[in-house]
C-alpha cells in the first residue's frame, strides 16, 4: 500500500517548515490497519513485553500495536501529566530542551520494550524514551516508527539501535 498518498503536506506550517500530517492516514481505515498491522509484523518476534510511545501521536500507534499484539502499553507524557510518581529525563531539541515522563513502576528490570512513535525527525523525543527505558534497567527490543525524516538524521541519536519505519521522507 502507498502510505505516502495518505500523508499531507502542510508547507510552512512554521516559517520555512513542512509538516507532515498524518490525520488522512488515521482517517482512512484501511490505511490505518494497514500500518499497524505492517508494524506488527515486523516487530512480532523482537520478544517485547512492553511497547512505550510519547504523546500524543506516539499513542496513535504505540497502544493498538500493543493490542494486536497482546503486550503491555506505557504512556509516555511531559511533565505534570501523569497522575503517580514518575521518573523524568531531560533532552536536547534544535531550539532547546525538553522532557518526559512515565510512571516508576511502569517497567521493570528485564523487561523488554519496543518505542514507537509516529516520526522519527531528529531524534530528540526517542532519544529520551531510550533513556527511560534504560534507566529502569530495561532492555531496548526495537524502535518503530510510521514515518522517518531521513534528510534531519535523528537515526544517529538511536544509540545504534535498530530502528524500522514504514515511509522515509
Amino acid at each position: 500500500m502507498d502510505l505516502r498518498s495518505y500523508i499531507r503536506d502542510v508547507l510552512d506550517f512554521k516559517p520555512g517548515i513542512t509538516f507532515f500530517d498524518i490525520t488522512p492516514l488515521l482517517a482512512e481505515p484501511v490505511a490505518f490497519r494497514y500500518a499497524i498491522d505492517a508494524l506488527a509484523e515486523r516487530y512480532n518476534t523482537c520478544g517485547a513485553n512492553k511497547i512505550v510511545a510519547a504523546e500524543a501521536r506516539g499513542f496513535l500507534f504505540g497502544a493498538p500495536l500493543a493490542y494486536k499484539m497482546n503486550i503491555g502499553f506505557i504512556p509516555v507524557r511531559k511533565p505534570g501529566k501523569l497522575p503517580y510518581k514518575t521518573t523524568s529525563v531531560t533532552y536536547d531539541l534544535e531550539y532547546g530542551t525538553d522532557s518526559l515522563q512515565m510512571h516508576v513502576d511502569a517497567i521493570k528490570p528485564g523487561d523488554k520494550v519496543l518505542i514507537i512513535d509516529d516520526l522519527l525527525a531528529t531524534g530528540g523525543t526517542t532519544g529520551g524514551m531510550i533513556e527511560l527505558v534504560k534507566g529502569a534497567g530495561a532492555e531496548v527490543a526495537g524502535i518503530g516508527f510510521l514515518i522517518e525524516l531521513g534528510f534531519l538524521d535523528g537515526a544517529s541519536k538511536l544509540e545504534g539501535i535498530p530502528h524500522e519505519y514504514l515511509l522515509k521522507l
